[in-house]
């Protein structure tokens, strides 16, 4: 309430009636991202963003770690087209997100018969841990309603286990060495056998669906010839390749350099009216660059070197110089975002994947660094269209 007075009494009435007229939870997300809007770019609520196709970021923190309960939810976004939604990662709350950014089909919808396909850029437990969310309450929430089958395109398998960090010291003791790096069908397989107390009951006592009928997943086939040594070279230079097309959206991949995960994505999604890249998790890339180029939007991630330092000040123990040079070489310092963005010749360079989990401007100021196009640091439930609307007449 006492929003809407202040809103009232400064003269805001676009806040207010998006205030009153929009779910609650998404709009007062909107409104308290309204002053940093005004700095670094536009956002826009559902209401203003349905009519073009549009970015909505769900979720806006990178990284293995729940920030010990960080306003922000765990890495996932959406490309929004036709009111047809295309989810990229399934980051820690996404499913809450999905329908506190205002996705969800309204009643009598259940909610994910809007979801027609979903991404993942690679296999790091930031990026799939609410994974599991799709299976066991994607029936209930709209997926056992859906007239076609969900598409879920994400990475297949590395195919060897990486090298220990520091040479194999003997630390290496993995788990499930008979199949050590799964990829997305096997994942998806084994989450199946892991829940099917749940899903089996659910078939039998709720009527609802096996979830192959309802879910199409499939692991990304790279391009014939393209030869890749994960653990020498896991982005060698290509050419991006389509991996979905529909009536709304074409998506092309390319590999990026997240070593040493592999494979690791970039994914670019064309509309009609405009066009979002995703970096996924990676060092400055050619590869990305190439996808990337003149694309109206870039979601990059970023990362503070400085917050790495003073995480792990030296001397490090070994496993500490380990995690350390992870973070600094496998991820885009936010000095170096603005040159990638630059070099792709993009409109707007949007942050995301933020480590550590601070939406404030000033710690990633030094994204606009070498960039001559607009810089947005992302926030939860942020919709960004991906054309901006032209001016109204005066």
């Amino acid at each position: 309430m006492r929003d809407i007075l202040s809103l009232a009494a400064a003269g805001h009435i676009n806040g207010l009636r998006r205030l009153l007229c929009a779910g609650a939870y998404a709009a007062l997300a909107v409104l308290a991202s309204t002053s940093h809007a005004e700095q670094v770019g536009q956002s826009h609520g559902p209401s203003a963003a349905q009519s073009v196709p549009s970015l909505v970021l769900l979720g806006t923190a990178g990284g293995r770690t729940s920030w010990r309960g960080s306003q922000s939810a765990g890495i996932a976004s959406a490309v929004v087209v036709n009111g047809q939604v295309y989810l990229v990662d399934f980051g820690a709350g996404w499913l809450r997100r999905y329908f506190q950014a205002g996705l969800g089909a309204p009643p009598p919808g259940r909610g994910l018969e809007t979801l027609r396909a979903a991404f993942i850029t690679h296999m790091h437990a930031d990026h799939i841990v609410d994974y599991p969310s799709l299976v066991l309450f994607g029936a209930s929430d709209g997926l056992a309603e859906r007239r076609q089958k969900l598409k879920v395109i994400g990475p297949g398998s590395r195919g060897k286990l990486p090298p220990a960090s520091g040479g194999n010291d003997g630390v290496a003791d993995v788990v499930a060495p008979e199949q050590p790096m799964p990829g997305t069908v096997a994942m998806t397989e084994a989450l199946y056998r892991a829940f099917a107390a749940d899903i089996n009951d659910n078939i039998l006592d709720s009527r609802k669906p096996n979830p192959h009928s309802r879910v199409d997943v499939v692991d990304i086939t790279l391009p014939a010839g393209l030869d890749v040594d994960p653990n020498r070279d896991p982005a060698p230079t290509m050419a991006p390749f389509e991996i979905y097309r529909d009536e709304n959206v074409t998506v092309r991949a390319t590999l990026v350099n997240h070593a040493p995960v592999y494979p690791a994505f970039a994914y670019r999604f064309d509309t009609a009216n405009g066009s979002v890249v995703f970096s996924g998790d990676t060092s400055p890339n050619q590869n990305l660059i190439r996808l990337a180029q003149g694309a109206d939007v870039l979601v990059h991630e970023v990362i503070d070197t400085a917050w790495v330092d003073s995480l792990y000040p030296k001397p490090r123990s070994p496993a500490q110089e380990a995690k350390a040079h992870h973070l600094v070489h496998a991820h885009t310092a936010a000095s170096d975002v603005g040159g990638v963005a630059e070099a792709a010749h993009v409109k707007t360079l949007v942050l995301s994947h933020l480590a550590p989990a601070d939406v404030d401007p000033g710690r990633w100021s030094a994204a606009s660094r070498g960039f001559s196009g607009k810089v947005i640091v992302g926030r939860d439930l942020q919709w960004i269209p991906l054309v901006a609307p032209a001016p109204e007449p005066k």
